[in-house]
């Protein structure tokens, strides 16, 4: 077990939910991880975070989602995703930390050109007036044009079809950040 794996496990309920919520914002889910501490190993981990993507009703993932600027717009360091009413505090460096590791995660957007970035601008207001929710994609390893070409296709998606995409990404962006979150990359 690593120092990073045990450190999690040795954090409060309250703690361990509130680092977890970095790695996707979905309250459910994070308790649902948190509950069933420890794991063996952060593979354990890894495959419980991703299986419990797919377990979440819509309406967490659309809590998710909420957590995740636009493609081509920079994510800020906030405490949000804290409900005081459940006692999780917030904790500055893990909204900090999700706030770098988002911009990092978009950076292949910041050296596209300017009618590139206008053109995800624009797409992103039509994504979300025919979704209803930020269009989201695992951006880390992926260029502007990309990501627009994904932009563009997806919106030709159904709305069950778009979800299942929606949920897949979600389950991919989780999983680096967990690796993140763990040391590991």
């Amino acid at each position: 077990m690593s120092s990073r794996l045990e450190w999690l496990g040795s954090l409060s309920l309250e703690e361990a939910e509130a680092q977890l919520l970095t790695c996707c914002a979905s309250r459910r889910w994070a308790v649902k991880l948190v509950a069933n501490r420890p794991y063996a190993d952060e593979s354990s981990l890894i495959e419980a975070a991703v299986a419990g993507i797919g377990e979440l009703e819509w309406a967490d993932i659309e809590e998710a989602l909420a957590a995740h600027p636009r493609i081509g717009e920079r994510a800020k360091a906030h405490a949000q995703d804290v409900d005081s009413s459940k006692g999780v505090r917030p904790d500055a460096g893990a909204a900090a930390r999700e706030a770098q590791w988002s911009r990092d995660e978009q950076s292949g957007a910041d050296h596209a050109d300017a009618a590139v970035k206008a053109e995800i601008a624009e797409r992103n207001v039509a994504y979300e007036n025919r979704f209803g929710h930020v269009f989201l994609i695992r951006a880390t390893g992926r260029s502007a044009e990309e990501m627009l070409h994904a932009l563009h296709t997806r919106l030709h998606n159904s709305v069950d079809d778009e979800r299942a995409v929606v949920r897949s990404e979600l389950a991919d962006i989780t999983r680096l950040r967990i690796r993140k979150l763990l040391g590991l990359i």
